[in-house]
């Protein structure tokens, strides 16, 4: 056991425990690295010999490194990080005072004065061991009823069909990516192939992922397969493509990796989940509601409320339900349809829904991104910083967790964490339903940097995809305002006002708790922008 600064880090039982007996339980790979900087306390270890040292025998990239500090630095709250250093060029220094303990023991017990025993006691009493441990065994065999068995996943090499000699290296690259990927998913077993087929293994489900690079006269096409290796049946086909005039090959190989990865990792989340029941008319009540989130009326969010509440009276274990009242409730807490004392206990319920179904459903990723969204919106950004993360243990090409987690460190005044953080979600492209919210989070954080050139094109791109966003046009205006623009400034500004009636500078900015004095500066300059562009003050004449 080590302590340092209130936390203690247990290493046999795998958890960190705040000062306030909080638990909070890493990532294997995550802990092992926490382990290691903490035993090397105020020493510099390097990128190199950390990544040797938690993937050993593995390629892996950097990224892989940086996600795992960026765990450590959410779970002990390390935002100005103070507690886990970089050292340019060299390397990561751990900078607090560790001392070790071993966990208390319980005080023998007095020797207790036996009797003999009857014969049949006795023998009735060896007849319950064996049943406790027959009953023992059967629970922690693999084929347990209350757990679902664990996933092996074994990774083959991208093969090259026929996409020629250009190929060869990319199908490397591909592989490499990939391994980077699925090394990050928790709850599998990633193997590498050794020249023969995976073992199987009792208590356990063997995934072989195969893939194949082909090329077309326009692009790249990586195809896909997941399979069973027991049944050989196979539980997801996946195919993505790219631009094969892309300049850049970094950003080919994340397209593509990402563009597999995601639906197989998807898929592997679902597989450790409980059996999903079959869709019924709660799943209609969702779509409606779903539907009505995206409206901006209050007549349609009371509607798609009341639908909701009554289905979830009716049953109260639906997890699908739970997530979307969630979702309800802090779409009506960003509009304001809630008075203030009303918002409060919507969160407040928001908040007990998404935990439950976090306790039925602990690997289901909309549950997941769900509750990383709520807490962004909520502005509780300490805990956000950590779900988030959560949400990509389970799916590393989740683009809308990176998305949040981009919000997060905007509002903590984290620009150039938040720009990287919205690029590789940018490049990654996952879900599809998503890749306008990156483009958005990158225009924002160049415009409040002051890259207003930068911002203009994002933004574009943005709305480009989904032209419904108010908030677009409002970071647009201001954007074409600093640079001297006024003509595309009015034009953005009345197309926001269009889609956003009644928008006045007290009621465009997020809520300001939690947030950082940097990015407040930054929040409040834009307003003052969009002001002298034409924007309504909302104060009283």
């Amino acid at each position: 056991m080590f302590f340092f600064a209130g936390f203690v880090l247990d290493t046999d039982r795998a958890e960190l425990r705040g000062a306030d007996g909080s638990v909070t339980r890493l990532r294997p790979k995550t802990l092992e690295l926490l382990r290691l900087l903490v035993t090397n306390s105020h020493r510099v270890l390097g990128k190199e010999e950390l990544m040797e040292a938690i993937w050993p025998g593995i390629h892996v990239g950097e990224d892989s490194l940086f996600q795992c500090i960026r765990e450590i630095r959410a779970a002990l709250g390390d935002n100005k990080r103070r507690m886990v250093q970089v050292v340019s060029g060299r390397g990561y220094r751990f900078a607090l005072d560790v001392t070790t303990g071993q966990r208390a023991e319980p005080p023998p017990q007095a020797p207790v004065e036996r009797r003999p025993r009857k014969p049949l006691l006795v023998a009735g009493l060896a007849l319950l061991v064996l049943l406790a441990a027959g009953l023992a065994a059967f629970l922690l065999d693999g084929n347990r009823l209350f757990q679902p068995p664990r996933l092996v996943v074994e990774l083959l090499p991208v093969e090259n069909t026929d996409a020629g000699p250009e190929g060869t290296n990319l199908v490397r690259g591909l592989t490499s990516e990939l391994v980077n990927g699925f090394s990050g998913i928790e709850g599998i077993d990633l193997i590498l192939p050794a020249g023969k087929a995976a073992p199987e293994q009792r208590g356990f489900t063997t995934l072989q992922v195969q893939s194949e690079l082909k090329r077309s006269a326009e692009a790249w096409i990586l195809q896909a397969r997941l399979i069973d290796v027991a049944s050989r049946e196979v539980r997801v086909v996946a195919e993505t493509a790219a631009d094969a005039a892309d300049p850049d090959r970094q950003h080919l190989l994340s397209r593509l990796a990402a563009g597999i990865g995601y639906p197989l990792a998807a898929r592997l989340s679902m597989l450790q989940e409980p059996e999903q029941r079959e869709a019924g008319a709660s799943d209609v009540a969702i779509g409606q509601a779903v539907a009505a989130i995206n409206q901006t009326t209050r007549e349609r969010f009371d509607t798609a409320r009341a639908i909701l509440e009554k289905y979830l009276a009716n049953d109260p274990g639906n997890v699908d339900l739970r997530v979307a009242l969630a979702g309800l409730h802090m779409r009506a807490v960003q509009m304001s349809w809630y008075a203030p004392a009303e918002s409060i206990a919507a969160e407040n319920d928001a908040r007990a829904l998404l935990e439950e179904a976090l306790k039925t459903r602990p690997h289901s990723l909309p549950v997941l991104d769900a509750y990383c969204r709520f807490l962004t919106v909520s502005n509780q950004f300490a805990e956000s910083l950590v779900a988030c993360a959560r949400a990509l243990t389970v799916n590393p090409w989740d683009g809308a967790a990176l998305y949040n987690l981009g919000l997060t460190q905007v509002q903590l005044g984290r620009f150039a964490d938040a720009l990287a953080t919205f690029g590789k979600a940018d490049r990654y492209d996952t879900p599809e339903v998503s890749r306008w919210t990156w483009l958005l989070g990158e225009g924002w954080v160049n415009l409040l940097l002051g890259r207003n050139e930068e911002a203009i094109a994002f933004l574009n791109r943005s709305i480009a995809i989904t032209p419904g966003s108010g908030r677009s046009y409002l970071l647009l205006a201001t954007a074409h305002h600093r640079l001297g623009q006024r003509t595309e400034a009015k034009a953005a500004l009345a197309k926001a006002m269009e889609l956003r009636p009644g928008a006045t500078a007290r009621n465009i900015a997020l809520p300001t708790r939690n947030v950082s004095d940097t990015y407040l500066a930054a929040s409040n300059a834009i307003i003052r922008s969009l002001v002298e562009v034409g924007l309504p003050t909302g104060l009283p004449r």
